[in-house]
């Protein structure tokens, strides 16, 4: 049985915290007694989120700017004390072929999935190694150990995240410092809408995702993977040659899960504001 008896007064900071998996996370670690502080760069969303949930602290964090993410994390520890857990949240995912991305959009997909969780792990290690504690958690995504077609730049972001989290986990070995990264399916929030899963793989709920960070904190281990059936699948894909991988890929319609079955106009609020900075 899991003690999440451990949660209980522990300083957690969630990006990306307004809505969707993050908002769900920083609801259920309040659940088990854990003091929350949500960011996020929609200002207007994560003091509705912070006021409607009675969080203990919210407000506006750009995760690609060093002042803005270092002030938001000193704001916090003002107020709640030193912070025990950072949950690299943040993140957007833009769907289509790359030919047609427009190379703002890829800078932007690039710094938020990836800068964004290279600055705040730096930030957090640098106030968690002094005192010999704490835990990064960074969100990646299955599509970190796979390739899916119309997520290109968005894979590649993810790929990212799971090697930067692992080289850190050798790199600051017997610290103190707990990382782990988190690779959900697709997961029914407003970053999947208008996508349906792949055969076989039913998609997440972000309470799912949340229960899963839950027991991270009380059981640190590198990768969680949500739902079980679908990361069994992809760590089975990957270890076939690339030729029966692909084609087991295809069979399962990944090919065109996030480019010809795409509902665009149940996507449509999503792609906009995403792709106008606003997210």
């Amino acid at each position: 049985m899991t003690d999440f008896g451990k949660i209980n007064g522990k300083v957690v900071v969630i990006t990306g915290g307004a809505r969707g998996i993050g908002l769900a996370t920083a609801t259920r670690l309040q659940q088990l007694g854990a003091k929350i502080a949500i960011g996020d760069v929609d200002e207007t969303a994560v003091k509705q989120s912070g006021t409607d949930h009675d969080f203990d602290h919210y407000g506006r964090v750009d995760v690609t700017d060093q002042q803005s993410f270092s002030s938001f994390l000193d704001e916090v520890e003002r107020a709640l004390g030193p912070v025990d857990v950072l949950i690299n949240n943040a993140g957007i995912m833009p769907t289509g072929k790359v030919v047609d991305e427009p190379d703002a959009l890829t800078r932007r997909i690039i710094d938020i999935n990836v800068y964004g969780v290279i600055l705040g792990s730096k930030l957090a290690l640098a106030r968690m190694l002094p005192r010999r504690s704490g835990h990064i958690i960074n969100i990646a995504s299955l599509a970190g150990e796979t390739h899916i077609p119309g997520l290109a730049t968005y894979n590649a972001t993810k790929h990212a995240v799971l090697g930067f989290t692992d080289t850190l986990r050798e790199e600051y070995r017997d610290t103190g410092v707990s990382f782990s990264s988190v690779l959900p399916t697709l997961t029914n929030t407003e970053l999947g809408s208008g996508v349906s899963a792949p055969k076989l793989m039913r998609p997440a709920e972000p309470e799912e995702i949340a229960e899963a960070i839950a027991k991270l904190l009380v059981t640190p281990k590198s990768k969680v993977r949500v739902t079980k059936v679908a990361g069994a699948i992809s760590q089975v894909v990957g270890l076939l040659p690339e030729s029966v991988g692909d084609a087991i890929g295809r069979a399962l319609g990944a090919q065109q899960t996030f480019l010809g079955d795409v509902d665009s106009a149940a996507r449509k609020a999503y792609e906009e504001r995403v792709r106008s900075g606003t997210e």
